[in-house]
């Protein structure tokens, strides 16, 4: 790039070698503006990443992870750090991770460059957070660009966003001649055949069917007509269904006998070789099944190379084949598909009038004209002056950086076999003379959920399914649970009194909540159904991770009455408890506080919020303050050691204390900030979790930067050095729980005045949060 340049744009997008439409159009949209530019542009291209096997280069100079949250806020600093002129974005809902793709929001908060926001989709009826999305990205983009007249309208009348802020810029087409198709049908030995395409990426929203369906009339018609369906299936339709579509339509042809007239090329091809298939076909023909697609690139290309086109009206279409552009067809009608095609391959009038009105109409959108339009909008000045907030910014906003370590599966990776986790390790080596329990592989199987959800790679994808594979074999024919399983894969036959039942109910809810597939809804829920009967016959903290797993059961299936009324018995069940053992200097569920004491607090603020129930979230919020008073000094915190544990109306274990309790303070904080909005919640959580590095009795680290692995606990003398099962998903689930809450903590503004020493969920929590939409 020349030394001289005097405009550096970050496009934040996706981008070659991926192969999605999104990334072709910015690799067009950077090449013409480069050229209309005249050597004054230098771009920078910030591209979303599916696929770590895609080997980008120049102008690719860095790459987002789609689901994990910290990579948008790093992002963000890279541009603030590389002194660009201007941020454009391209936006498509299924390309950005969060909710209804809210993470970009993350990122453009933060930016200091002015930004203008390209928009590929505008929804027509947004759902609740799809709505709060688009509003948010339009707050936060100085102006936002629309393909069509109808997107201007929408994001008005929809959205509520001013028209001044909105410019019209039509999708680019190439700049193709108009010629004879007869002249490139040799290319793929189709001499003499008239000639139908369809391209894109596939997937049952085109409707291919339908035109398969009309193809025997139109054969009858056309004896040597050939459809040619061009493009590979979507990468995420293969990835949750497969090839079960194509398949499906590739034997449609066998059984309407179409062999001789229908071809499928199951690739994506590049520029030169669609040019090559557009000016080859005769007839272009976009069957789609929903109006709602305001753009799409390939009927554009289709219109720009002169095509006669027979489309749906889906909005996108509505306009480009307006006043004789083309045909539009009724949805899903093969009859009237039939029809127009062969109108058009029987009367060569219409055939040329249809093409040349095309064609005309293209070039007022060719690339390089867009290009110019981009560039004469990049250059404007009347929003140099960008501001992204008119407050100070929060804590959140001004981090570099998430100061906690990236996720990394290394120790759990060495812990886990073919039949699951191990229990205990011998300093970092599997110790297999303990064998393995229920309870360690639940937790693991609930750390690689949320992982894998955050994080989707296969390593994760693999201990999610060998943990899940013992869960379901720990589980006997009347729904019970089996804890300790020997190395040699033999069951225990008489064991202790255990928790096991609990923690898988719980592991079962988070992959029912969020599974890696559809395909693993149908296990969990069929496990989870058979047990969840046996809740009320468990112990307090059986019951409160029993609750955890229905209420993340209820996520999924918010009208399953019977795990509903197994929520409130259940809940009820921690009330009473609560109601029979505290006392005025004793707000507990028992008389000692033992292990894993915070999951119970926990459990009343998740069912308390699902519920509705304010007698849950008071005797959380009692419970909760009663826990932080204890274990909270107003510097760091200092657990209840296992020796001796803390009874009431005796002295307090000091020691050992373990990576349980720092995790179970972790989650119920973030489950008291959710249940309460007090963010005095988020700085707490921060301080349970810093006990992991150092924030403790000792100053002593527990998370071993070089294992990736967590010491078994805080002793007197020092940490324990073993880094078994528990504590090393203890501290993942810490991680995992304290970068989500990151996500969320600009919201969550602490007054100056705030002190995380004093009791928190009793203070006023009435003040109106700032409007989301506002932020």
């Amino acid at each position: 790039m020349a030394k001289d340049a005097n405009k550096r744009i970050v496009f934040i997008s996706t981008f070659p070698p991926r192969r999605c439409g999104i990334a072709t159009f910015t690799a067009d949209l950077v090449r013409n503006v480069e050229a209309a530019a005249g050597g004054r542009f230098e771009p920078l291209i910030v591209t979303m990443c599916s696929d770590h096997a895609l080997k980008y280069s120049d102008p690719v100079k860095f790459e987002v992870r789609q689901n994990v949250r910290r990579d948008y806020l790093c992002a963000a600093d890279y541009i603030n750090f590389s002194h660009v002129d201007l941020v454009s974005v391209q936006h498509e809902f299924g390309l950005f991770g969060g909710d209804a793709g809210s993470y970009l929001s993350l990122l453009l908060k933060r930016l200091k460059a002015p930004v203008v926001t390209t928009l590929h989709t505008v929804l027509d009826h947004p759902q609740p957070d799809y709505r709060k999305s688009m509003m948010d990205l339009c707050d936060c983009s100085d102006l936002v660009v629309t393909m069509n007249e109808r997107g201007v309208t929408m994001l008005a009348d929809i959205y509520g966003i001013d028209t001044k802020k909105a410019r019209l810029i039509p999708h680019g087409i190439p700049d193709l001649p108009f010629v004879d198709s007869n002249y490139y049908k040799h290319k793929f030995g189709l001499e003499g055949r008239r000639t139908i395409l369809t391209f894109g990426l596939i997937n049952k929203n085109k409707g291919i069917e339908y035109m398969l369906r009309a193809m025997p009339e139109i054969v009858a018609a056309e004896p040597s007509v050939m459809y040619i369906v061009l493009g590979m299936t979507h990468p995420l339709v293969l990835k949750y269904e497969g090839e079960s579509y194509r398949f499906s339509l590739q034997q449609m042809v066998k059984d309407l006998r179409l062999e001789d007239h229908v071809i499928f090329h199951n690739r994506f091809v590049d520029d030169a070789e669609l040019h090559n298939f557009l000016c080859a076909a005769d007839v272009y023909v976009t069957p789609y099944l929903s109006h709602a697609q305001l753009t799409s690139g390939t009927l554009a290309f289709a219109v720009g190379t002169g095509k006669a086109v027979v489309s749906t009206p889906y909005w996108a279409a509505t306009e480009l084949l307006a006043d004789g552009r083309g045909c539009l067809v009724p949805f899903a009608d093969s009859d009237r598909l039939a029809q127009e095609v062969i109108a058009i391959l029987k009367d060569d009038a219409l055939f040329y009038s249809l093409r040349g009105e095309a064609y005309d109409y293209g070039r007022s959108r060719t690339w390089p004209r867009i290009g110019q339009t981009y560039w004469e909008l990049f250059c404007e000045t009347d929003f140099s002056a960008h501001v992204t907030s008119g407050s100070a910014l929060t804590a959140a906003e001004t981090l570099s950086n998430i100061e906690v370590p990236e996720p990394a599966l290394d120790h759990l990776i060495r812990l886990t076999d073919d039949t699951g986790l191990y229990q205990h390790a011998k300093f970092t080596i599997p110790n297999r003379a303990h064998g393995y329990c229920t309870d360690d592989n639940a937790r693991g199987l609930i750390a690689m959920t949320w992982y894998h959800s955050q994080y989707p790679d296969a390593q994760a994808l693999r201990l999610l399914d060998i943990y899940l594979s013992f869960l379901v074999h720990a589980q006997n024919p009347d729904g019970t649970i089996r804890n300790f399983m020997d190395f040699d894969r033999g069951w225990w036959a008489d064991e202790p009194a255990h928790d096991a039942f609990g923690r898988v109910l719980w592991a079962w809810g988070a992959v029912i909540a969020t599974p890696p597939s559809p395909s693993y809804l149908s296990v969990a829920k069929d496990c989870f159904d058979r047990s969840v009967g046996l809740v009320p016959r468990q112990h307090p903290r059986g019951m409160a991770y029993a609750v955890l797993g229905m209420c993340d059961y209820l996520r999924r299936f918010p009208g399953a009455s019977d795990i509903k009324r197994e929520l409130e018995v259940a809940a009820d069940g921690l009330v009473r408890q609560y109601e029979e053992s505290c006392y005025p200097d004793w707000d507990w569920f028992e008389d000692i506080l033992t292990y894993d004491n915070a999951v119970l607090p926990h459990a009343l603020f998740v069912a308390g919020e699902n519920l509705g129930n304010s007698r849950c979230l008071e005797v959380a919020q009692k419970t909760a303050d009663f826990l932080l008073e204890n274990t909270f000094d107003g510097d760091h915190f200092s657990f209840v050691g296992c020796n001796g544990w803390y009874e009431r109306g005796k002295p307090r274990a000091e020691f050992d204390q373990q990576p349980i309790e720092a995790a179970g303070a972790v989650m119920m904080l973030r489950a008291a900030y959710d249940a309460t909005k007090n963010p005095q919640f988020l700085t707490l959580q921060r301080r349970a979790f810093d006990w992991f590095l150092g924030a403790n009795d000792l100053g002593t680290a527990l998370y071993d930067f070089t294992t990736k692995g967590c010491s078994d606990g805080l002793m007197p003398g020092g940490i324990n050095g073993n880094q078994g099962a528990e504590s090393t998903v203890s501290f993942l689930l810490s991680l995992l729980t304290i970068i989500e809450s990151y996500a969320i903590a600009d919201k969550a503004q602490p007054k100056a005045t705030d002190n995380p020493a004093e009791p928190l969920l009793h203070a006023d929590s009435t003040e109106d949060e700032k409007d989301p939409a506002q932020s």
